[in-house]
């Protein structure tokens, strides 16, 4: 990949992603590397499940996929701090737990100090699930579920090829309402806003319930990612210390890789 080629990319001071899946079939790769080629920052977060080392029997992988981790080093090299937190789907990745990289660090959970001086506590968020889908076997078999529709989806569409490639199927809507039910209610926000409360921090920032927010409802703020698999969103952080989530777009040029921005209240 020519990198001189591209133009120069959005700087933010901090760049938030979870959820990017990357090897299942639900993954929207170009969208991810849109967004990538339009924007940096001096620290990079992935906030779990970016690697989805769950989905049998064969991970789909593409030449995008590897572009994205392509441009994920480049940005290292640029002089970028890559901060990697694992997640259940990468849960494997823990093997490298306080190994040390050059501008690279693996963790579970991390301490994220804003420029306007804020402290956030950044990890995925699957350990403050209700008790029963921490279960291994649930997991797992969601995990299998999952792969399976996807993969009949993939056929169907073949199918009908007058489909537009960016339009939801029935079964992507039956996924995504899956995951919207799951994560209903705010008693998970609430478990993870106590704990960073415990840890002295003035908010959390996680990923997990594919379910982008960004709001202090709880007394602290509560930061999700939102996901690459059906929201498309990711958090940024700028000079100030401000905090927005970012709309990914599907873009023809690699310029177009954000399109709205929802700040939190100045008031905050």
């Amino acid at each position: 990949m020519d990198m001189t080629l591209l133009p120069p990319p959005r700087r933010h001071r901090s760049l938030f992603l979870s959820d990017l899946h990357l090897g299942s079939r639900g993954c929207r790769a170009e969208r991810i590397l849109g967004f990538l080629r339009a924007n940096t920052a001096a620290d990079i977060y992935l906030v779990g499940d970016i690697l989805d080392l769950w989905h049998p029997p064969f991970p789909h992988w593409t030449p995008v996929h590897d572009e994205i981790l392509a441009l994920l080093l480049h940005r290292v090299q640029e002089g970028s701090r890559l901060h990697y937190l694992t997640g259940n789907h990468d849960a494997a990745m823990r093997i490298h737990l306080g190994t040390p990289f050059r501008r690279i660090v693996v963790a579970e959970e991390i301490v994220h100090e804003a420029a306007d001086g804020r402290r956030y506590l950044v990890m995925h968020g699957d350990a403050c699930d209700p008790r029963v889908l921490r279960w291994h076997v649930m997991t797992r078999i969601g995990s299998r579920l999952d792969w399976m529709l996807r993969r009949l989806d993939e056929r169907l569409k073949r199918l009908r090829r007058t489909v537009q490639p960016e339009r939801r199927s029935l079964i992507e809507a039956l996924l995504s309402g899956v995951d919207a039910v799951m994560a209903f209610g705010t008693a998970y926000e609430v478990r993870l806003v106590a704990r960073a409360r415990r840890a002295g921090c003035d908010g959390v920032i996680c990923g997990h319930f594919h379910k982008a927010a960004l709001h202090e409802n709880h007394g602290l703020v509560y930061a999700n990612c939102g996901d690459w698999v059906d929201s498309f969103t990711a958090l940024a952080e700028d000079v100030s210390g401000r905090l927005s989530l970012l709309q990914g777009v599907p873009a023809p040029e690699p310029s177009a890789g954000f399109a709205r921005a929802f700040p939190l209240p100045a008031e905050a």
